[in-house]
């Protein structure tokens, strides 16, 4: 069994430059993502929600990385992602499984066929053994995406947007590849605001292309607001 987590250099500019001819026409279209004053505005968005989150929220942030290092291991977690016009970056969390865990991933792969079932679907275990008390309790609250604010300050990603993606996962894409390459993945995005209706790849794809479509500061803002209720109402259950 083989395990593609990534693609190689090859197929991962064969994938953009598939896409190139497409964003072309997309960025050229009437609506406010393509214009450079409205990238200009949501990254100054960014820049200032980021920056004041990471502030605000330093205590917890010490906290939560002292839970996550409990076992000994690392508190984050980086893996590659592909960003805005296939640029690749490193996207963090906070760690959620256990220190070995791709090796522990090989063997499951290996003796379960669910397991590998899962992993073909979507490239994620549906019940995960690797996932640690810690690390489960931070998936259901989302507190294990907090580090990404240090990549949306540093320019990989943004508040709002599409969700990041490995680069395996946008051969799923098809077609709608040019939407996603022509914006930063995002932190939360349109996709989970609407409560993440389907989680095969042509659904999220759709909400990726609408969001594109129809981006204004205004949606950003409320996708945020979205996402915090969405939040507090997990916490308050």
């Amino acid at each position: 069994l083989v395990i593609r987590e990534q693609l190689s250099m090859e197929d991962m500019k064969a994938i953009t430059r598939r896409s190139y001819d497409q964003q072309a026409m997309l960025m050229s279209g009437s609506h406010l993502f393509s214009r450079r004053s409205s990238q200009l505005i949501k990254r100054a968005f960014d820049v200032v929600v980021a920056s004041f989150l990471l502030l605000f929220l330093a205590p917890a942030l010490l906290v939560l990385w002292w839970m996550a290092s409990r076992d000994g291991g690392k508190a984050l977690y980086g893996h590659q992602r592909v960003g805005q016009n296939g640029k690749s970056f490193t996207c963090y969390k906070f760690r959620t499984m256990v220190a070995n865990a791709d090796e522990r991933l090989t063997q499951l792969l290996a003796t379960s066929e669910q397991a590998q079932l899962d992993w073909e679907d979507d490239f994620k275990l549906e019940q995960d053994p690797r996932v640690t008390a810690v690390g489960s309790f931070l998936r259901s609250t989302s507190l294990d995406k907090l580090p990404q604010l240090w990549n949306v300050l540093r320019g990989d990603m943004s508040m709002v947007g599409p969700r990041p993606l490995m680069a395996v996962e946008l051969e799923r894409y098809a077609t709608h590849a040019a939407y996603y390459l022509a914006a930063k993945p995002g932190i939360t995005g349109l996709w989970q605001a609407e409560g993440r209706r389907g989680n095969d790849y042509r659904t999220r794809a759709y909400y990726d292309v609408q969001y594109v479509n129809r981006w204004t500061l205004w949606s950003d803002s409320r996708i945020l607001c979205k996402a915090a209720s969405q939040l507090l109402c997990d916490k308050s259950r």
